[in-house]
């Protein structure tokens, strides 16, 4: 028979005990498996071979699966990196749970790891992985509290990478209230990046045209162009660190091209964004470029729930977000 550790990895990392035992396993093996740290228990029945830390393996210490923003993390999506609340689908209708006090004590246990409970039907349960709910759960669990540039960021990654196509992206949308679905309007299949997408979500809230991925040169994209005038490239120091010389090639061309060219980081969009805007405005004031519009998507800011954010030199701007869903987890 193979190690404990080697049965384990080969369902994924996470096995029942039931599982381990049919490929031939029994209590001993298993006991001096976990007393060696060869594999960890996560919980009564449950064996994991990875790191008590990540997430998967807290969510299965609760009872459930990850779910919303914290299976859109571990997924890779475009977020802010900064997730602290676990998110743990646990199942409405579970034997275990049926009773208000068992629900009381399955609260309590998941508030005592830290986790955000949610309560989800059969159906949910039957899609996706033993350690996360189907990414499509997820995401409805995700955009019904999300900023909307948050919402349009993962929505623009999920398009992106290829994980939704658009088709399936609008069954997701249209289980939303039907004021939001002019969300799609939003969702740029070209963009390449988070911050290229909350920069782009911004400046069209602004009343900007922007378009992504422009051909530049022969071989080239300028990440963003305002108003067809202002290029503006988005730097990740992790990406552009090795990039110093093509950047500044490209950079000539850009104005080879007649644009006027801007460079800005994510320290810039994140604490800086007043002064983007300012910067974009000159460039656009100075060819004659008149730099904001009136929105034209039917989608408006007065049909979401709105938060105060810092992003214009004139004051507050009253970014959108999603209200509160209900009964969004219905198959």
């Amino acid at each position: 028979m193979s190690s404990i550790h080697e049965l384990v990895d080969s369902l994924g990392g996470f096995a029942r005990k039931r599982e381990l035992v049919a490929l031939g396993a029994n209590d001993r093996h298993l006991t001096d498996a976990v007393k060696s740290g060869e594999v960890a228990r996560a919980r009564n029945g449950w064996y994991s071979t990875v790191p008590t830390s990540d997430t998967r393996f807290r969510a299965v210490r609760v009872g459930g699966r990850l779910t919303g923003a914290s299976a859109l993390d571990a997924a890779g999506a475009w977020m802010r990196r900064d997730v602290s609340e676990l998110h743990v689908s646990l199942p409405r209708n579970s034997a275990r749970l049926r009773s208000q006090w068992n629900r009381r004590k399955a609260l309590t246990a998941a508030r005592k790891h830290g986790a955000v409970p949610h309560w989800d039907p059969d159906a949910v349960h039957r899609r996706g992985t033993r350690t996360c709910v189907d990414l499509r759960d997820a995401m409805l669990v995700f955009l019904r509290d999300a900023p909307f540039e948050e919402a349009v960021a993962v929505l623009d990654w999920a398009t992106r990478t290829s994980q939704i196509g658009i088709g399936e992206l609008e069954s997701v949308v249209a289980c939303l209230p039907q004021r939001l679905h002019g969300i799609l309007e939003w969702v740029d299949p070209k963009c390449d990046s988070y911050p290229e997408s909350i920069a782009r979500t911004r400046l069209r809230m602004r009343g900007f045209r922007v378009t992504s991925q422009v051909p530049v040169g022969w071989l080239e994209r300028i990440d963003l162009v305002v108003e067809n005038h202002v290029a503006i490239e988005v730097d990740g120091e992790e990406h552009h660190r090795d990039r110093f010389h093509k950047d500044r090639l490209k950079d000539l061309q850009i104005t080879i091209e007649g644009r006027h060219g801007i460079r800005i980081s994510v320290p810039m969009i994140q604490r800086g964004w007043d002064d983007v805007v300012a910067a974009i405005t000159s460039a656009l004031v100075a060819r004659s470029v008149r730099p904001c519009r009136k929105l034209r998507n039917r989608t408006r800011a007065a049909d979401w729930s709105t938060r105060t954010s810092r992003i214009g030199r004139r004051g507050l701007l009253r970014l959108p977000e999603f209200s509160t869903l209900s009964g969004l987890a219905r198959s």
